[in-house]
């Protein structure tokens, strides 16, 4: 009788922390649809607003000649789909809008992939093939995101944030992407985007 009490005090503690493993709820804290696009990516090919859709997808603002934030984002990107991939999760993306393409052409963007260890190259999607004028217009009209180029000096100055985009194209979400990135909040939420 006494077996029989440990093994349902057992059953019941597992069930409780599995119920607790699937009562994850997310919570949008935005709602902008992206304006659509036509741009060029890394491989040199022609994608839009249409291409991401179907599946949610994390967005940045980087540019390959940043000396401050960029290198860090990109960083812990990486990390971020690593701990992605640990979750056996493949239905994302990583859209990288460059903040400096005059400088950033496809073998450009290429050559900069290149020198992070990324868990999976083919998620990645480096764009670039349209003006200043639109990037700016863009990041702040589709993602509240501030980019501007310094006129001071080779850098250009934007936020360090990732955005989660949905299935539908609507961003929902954004989180730090430079320091004390909630890696484990961005592999939950995109999760249940994922569902």
């Amino acid at each position: 009788m006494k077996k029989k009490s440990i093994m349902l005090a057992l059953i019941l503690a597992l069930s409780s922390i599995l119920a607790a493993c699937g009562s994850y709820k997310f919570e949008p804290e935005m709602n902008i649809e992206v304006q659509d696009f036509s741009v060029t990516n890394q491989h040199n090919e022609k994608v839009n607003l249409e291409n991401f859709k179907g599946k949610p997808w994390l967005a940045m603002f980087i540019f390959t000649n940043c000396n401050s934030i960029c290198p860090p984002m990109t960083f812990n990107m990486t990390d971020v789909q690593k701990a992605l991939k640990d979750k056996g999760l493949e239905d994302y993306q990583i859209v990288a809008f460059s903040v400096d393409p005059e400088v950033d052409k496809p073998d450009v963007l290429t050559n900069y992939l290149k020198t992070y260890s990324v868990p999976d190259e083919s998620k990645w999607q480096l764009l670039t093939g349209y003006d200043q004028k639109f990037i700016e217009q863009f990041a702040m009209k589709s993602f509240n995101s501030h980019v501007k180029n310094d006129p001071n000096s080779d850098q250009v100055i934007h936020m360090g944030s990732y955005y989660l985009v949905n299935a539908d194209g609507t961003v929902v979400k954004n989180y730090d992407g430079t320091t004390d990135v909630p890696v484990d909040t961005i592999v939950a939420d995109i999760k249940a985007l994922s569902k």
